[in-house]
């Protein structure tokens, strides 16, 4: 982008840099939504040469001092300008982008900080690289009848497919992908080979063999304090949530404090529960963290004669897609309609048109739903193209969900567990954030929103699949069209804080753990190992639970955009259940709320403060005590 010779303005400045870069952004979504979602050795080798030139790019912008000048300039001006409150935001963040890119530095430290990025680029692809083939290289191969006692058929069988898909017929793999290893510690008997998968599982790319991630991650620690003392501030977490509404790294421990004794209480209680039961079996064991889902799963169906087997014929993939269709359309009017004849990056993606309530092509979604070797774990929410109106040029959003359902075998239809229906409506409330994006900048467009606020949407969205109304619209035996019984929607609410202790701190672990790695104040080497013991350590976790995540396989922070953000989850969840008090004060359903909803939170994107925008939806601040009552904490 030339840089003109007149004086500095708000369109010849601040909107040419925001203008600037169409076609490599157009490149760039195509291609890491492909790494992530069908990558391949090719596409591998050039992600190692082209991150550090990106790294280098971006550096080459927020570094030069001329161009900095120039904004500088139209910032000092900004409150005789008159600007509206979107092209306000993208003023300020375009002078902080550049700020906290390194514009303020000395020509030595600029130097250093472009060595940290590339350095810091690297290791985060290198990371991401490990932890894919160490999921891969894991497979329990399993060869006698008696090893499969007590999984599910439909576990069995997929478990069968992936062997002969894999070389080994007449025999059953499971691996440490979540929708193969959930339900085999769910389910299987076998007590040695539960210990041998989660084993396997919490061990990911820490074997110290030429995958192993212990010595990166403590590098990628290192250099990131590096940078932070380089930037001017105390720590990595200090930097990343000055952007956040957090702010500090002090007051996301404070939420966190808040709420990690009532959940560890109600985790040891759930323990207890667990030891009672084994103890009445006359079962000569002490509970360990790969018997929680086994005897969580007896506990609830003994309290509650309820377990997510009895779902699973109500919640096919087909049917849940309707669900969350039919939820969308009630708020916001939207319709989607199927096509086939849409190029797409793999057989397995299906694609929509989205129309809005007047009739207008308002978006195209993409749905890539089940698991395959070339994609990464977990599942989310992407864009190949993002909403903007600027420039005089109207660009129409194509948003992807990509999530990791086992794949059925030939024409039977996909069945989801509660838990991945679930997530199902939690993606797609990123997606509506994503189509019903209207903005003006491409940079303030749909989830382009700070990291603990871009979970709140979606968190939302989730509350609708479990609400009889919604239930009774789409979940439907996928053999009988039987709608789910009432009696079984009841288990259901009945059931819905059971085990929340567990879920709560096995995340929180993580959180804490993420926090402790950014908020280091030197760089020294840490021995991984030994600092997340230590963090462990210190937050008192019982040896029931093991963190999510552990540091070699947490790619969310070591590969991913949630470095010291981890929390984001728990921060938007407060956000999520306190918005959706709203709704249920006002019917779930009610146009005027949903309107609201579209107009101040999916709408907006980046262009205003978010709590802001929050407060203009809900009229007030948001509440920590809706959320610790949802998860049965509050007596």
């Amino acid at each position: 982008m030339p840089i003109t010779s007149k004086p500095p303005t708000f369109a010849n400045t601040i909107e040419a840099i925001e203008f600037s870069g169409d076609l490599l952004s157009k490149v760039t979504h195509v291609f890491f939504n492909l790494t992530s979602a069908d990558t391949s050795n090719t596409l591998q080798t050039i992600s190692k040469k082209i991150a550090p030139k990106l790294s280098g790019s971006k550096d080459d912008i927020y570094l030069n001092d001329t161009l900095f000048q120039r904004v500088k300039t139209v910032y000092d001006q900004k409150d005789t300008l008159l600007l509206n409150t979107a092209e306000t935001k993208l003023l300020q963040d375009t002078y902080l982008a550049f700020t906290r890119g390194g514009a303020n530095l000395s020509t030595e430290d600029k130097n250093k900080l472009r060595e940290l990025n590339e350095k810091i680029s690297k290791l985060n692809l290198t990371f991401g690289n490990n932890l894919l083939a160490e999921t891969n290289d894991f497979e329990l191969i399993l060869n006698k009848p008696e090893q499969l006692s007590g999984l599910p058929q439909d576990v069995i069988d997929t478990a069968a497919r992936k062997a002969t898909r894999l070389g080994y017929p007449g025999k059953w793999v499971f691996t440490t992908n979540r929708p193969s290893i959930t339900p085999f510690l769910t389910y299987a008997d076998n007590r040695q080979l539960r210990e041998t998968i989660f084993n396997a599982y919490i061990s990911k790319a820490n074997h110290d063999n030429k995958y192993d991630n212990k010595v990166i991650l403590a590098e990628i620690a290192a250099l990131r304090a590096d940078l932070a003392k380089l930037m001017g501030y105390q720590s990595y977490a200090h930097f990343v949530l000055e952007e956040r509404t957090a702010q500090t790294p002090e007051n996301v421990y404070k939420l966190l404090n808040k709420i990690w004794p009532a959940a560890l209480s109600k985790a040891k209680s759930e323990v207890s529960d667990m030891q009672a039961l084994v103890d009445a079996q006359g079962a000569d064991i002490t509970i360990q963290p790969w018997d929680w889902w086994y005897y969580s799963d007896k506990i609830r169906v003994t309290k509650y004669s309820f377990n997510e087997e009895q779902t699973k014929p109500y919640f096919s993939l087909e049917s849940t897609l309707k669900g969350v269709f039919y939820t969308a359309n009630r708020l916001y009017g939207i319709s989607l309609k199927e096509r086939d004849d849409l190029p797409k990056y793999h057989p397995d993606v299906r694609t929509w048109e989205v129309y809005d309530k007047d009739g207008s092509l308002l978006a195209v979604f993409m749905g890539d739903y089940f698991v395959r070797q070339s994609k990464r774990s977990g599942a989310w929410m992407n864009v190949y193209r993002q909403q903007y109106n600027m420039n005089g040029v109207k660009s129409m959003p194509i948003v992807v969900n990509v999530l990791n359902y086992p794949r059925p075998a030939g024409n039977e239809p996909a069945l989801l567990t509660f838990e991945q229906a679930k997530t199902l409506f939690h993606e797609f409330g990123h997606a509506l954030h994503g189509m019903l994006s209207d903005v003006t900048y491409r940079s303030q467009s749909g989830t382009a929103v700070p990291r603990d606020y871009v979970e709140f949407p979606s968190q939302v969205m989730e509350n609708w699949m479990t609400q009889p109304e919604v239930l009774a619209q789409f979940a439907r035996h996928y053999q009988t069209g039987e709608v789910i019984p009432h009696s079984l929607i009841e288990k259901i609410q009945d059931a819905s804080k059971f085990n929340q202790g567990f879920y709560t701190v096995e995340y929180m672990a993580a959180t804490y753990l993420d926090l402790d790695w950014h908020s280091l104040e030197d760089s020294t080497i840490r021995d991984a190992a030994e600092f997340e013991a230590a963090s462990l350590n210190k937050m008192d976790l019982i040896n029931e639970i093991a963190p999510r995540y552990r540091s070699s396989y947490f790619s969310h922070i070591f590969a991913g955009r949630y470095s010291a953000g981890y929390y984001s989850y728990l921060w938007a969840d407060i956000l999520g259940v306190d918005a959706f008090e709203a709704f249920k004060e006002n019917g779930i359903f009610d146009p005027k709320t949903a309107q609201s909803f579209r107009d101040n939170i999916l709408s907006k994107g980046g262009s205003n403060d978010p709590m802001t925008l929050y407060r203009q939806f809900r009229g007030k601040e948001p509440e920590i005590e809706p959320l610790l009552r949802s998860r049965g904490f509050l007596k």
